[in-house]
Formats: C-alpha cells, sequence, structure tokens
C-alpha cells in the first residue's frame, strides 16, 4: 500500500486539496442523522494517517485501525493520544465494540474481492453496538474505472519536492494502480514505486454485504466528495 510514501502522504493528499475538516463535519452529520446508541465511541478502520481521526477525536472517543505499519507510524506520531491498531479490516479482532465505524476514501477497495467484502462487512458489524451506525465510503464501480489514465501530481516546498505518476489498468475485478514516485531533499533524488490493487464493486455488491451482515443500509450517491457513501445501522 503506501509503505513506500507514507512519510509524504499528507503532503501529497494537501497538494491534491483534499478538505479533511470539511468531510469531518459531513461526518458528524451523517453520524447525527442514524445514530442510535448515543454513544461517542469510533473506529476509523483504513485511517492511514489518522488525519480524519484527529479531526473526529473533536467530538469522539476514536480509536484507529490501518494494516500499513509505516503509516500507522505517521499517525502515532501525529497524534499520541489516540490509539492506532494494527490490523486487516477482514478480520481483525478487537476486545470491544463501538458506536460508530467508518471507513474513508474508499479504503474497502484493498479487500479486493466480493468474498472479502463480505467478511469485511460481517467484522465490522460485529464490532459495531446494537443502534450503532457504520460509514463505508466506496471505491469506483467496474462502469466507473477508466483504463490507461496518468494522472500526475506535485509537491512544490522548499526543501521537499515530489513528482508522483499513476496509471491505471484492469485485471478482471480488480483496478490497478501503478505510482511512480521522484522525491527530492537536502539529501539527493530518489525514485519509489508501490502497486495498488483495489476491487471494483458494484452498487449491489455493496447492498448485498451489508444485507448479509444483518444490517439496515442506505445509499446516499453523494456522501462526501461525490464518491457515494454507504451507510449501515444495526438493530
Amino acid at each position: 500500500m503506501f509503505s513506500r510514501s507514507a512519510n509524504y502522504y499528507d503532503e501529497l493528499y494537501n497538494t491534491l486539496g483534499k478538505d479533511y475538516s470539511k468531510e469531518a463535519k459531513k461526518i458528524a452529520v451523517f453520524i447525527k442523522a442514524h445514530l442510535k446508541t448515543g454513544g461517542k465511541q469510533l473506529l476509523d478502520v483504513g485511517c492511514g494517517t489518522g488525519h480524519h481521526a484527529g479531526l473526529l477525536s473533536k467530538h469522539y472517543q476514536v480509536h484507529g485501525l490501518d494494516l500499513d505499519p509505516n503509516i500507522l507510524s505517521v499517525a502515532h506520531k501525529k497524534h499520541p493520544k489516540i490509539p492506532f491498531y494494527r490490523g486487516n479490516m477482514i478480520d481483525f479482532k478487537l476486545n470491544k465494540r463501538y458506536d460508530i465505524i467508518v471507513s474513508l476514501f474508499s479504503s474497502i477497495g484493498y479487500v479486493q474481492t466480493k468474498n472479502n467484502l463480505n467478511k469485511t462487512i460481517k467484522n465490522l458489524a460485529h464490532h459495531l453496538n446494537s443502534g450503532g451506525v457504520m460509514l463505508i465510503e466506496p471505491w469506483f464501480s467496474p462502469d466507473e474505472w477508466n483504463v490507461g489514465k496518468v494522472f500526475t501530481l506535485h509537491v512544490d516546498q522548499p526543501d521537499l519536492k515530489i513528482t508522483r505518476m499513476s496509471h491505471s489498468t484492469r485485471k478482471g475485478h480488480l483496478s490497478i494502480l501503478d505510482f511512480h514516485y521522484l522525491i527530492g531533499t537536502k539529501k539527493g533524488i530518489k525514485h519509489q514505486v508501490e502497486t495498488h490493487k483495489l476491487g471494483l464493486f458494484f452498487k449491489e455488491d455493496y447492498l448485498d454485504s451489508f444485507h448479509k451482515a444483518d444490517l439496515k443500509v442506505i445509499h446516499d450517491p453523494k456522501g462526501l466528495d461525490g464518491r457515494g457513501l454507504y451507510i449501515g445501522i444495526k438493530p
């Protein structure tokens, strides 16, 4: 995943213009509309560097979980008071349940297969209190994925220059992103490569996974920034 670029993740997405603060406010609105427990225990699954977690911790008691140890290290440094756990969203086991579980910025795509999607939603539901709410921000559907797209992103700071170029391909229901980084610092210039593989799921795939986990599900087509949002509510 983002192991090689973890230390530059925030700089890259700040340049892209991702508005975490605006998204956190929208998340709070969705939670208020659907949460029935009255509690404030929140688990951020696929938390990355903890940017959402830090903002949400102003209003909720937040824990974070991610599979990537390097990106978790960044999250720990940024937010030392937030507990972060290493685990795979498919089968992690924490000895507690939460009122709110969120998985944002399309992290769910990394489960890759429909079978794993079913396991993941079931596992998240297991960690959710009755009356709790789950917010899942999806990745692209098979119909939305564009093969052969090239995209560049640039960071231009006095002591840090980064150019990231990506190229998209596809293998069956897997979207594949090849990232190439040129990173310039006072120590010199280095080239790094990452390959990301994310599952392409239809709307019906998500809905089916929520139903199999015995959750009521609502699909908001816009969501936080246009990617849509699946809202699961545990009876």
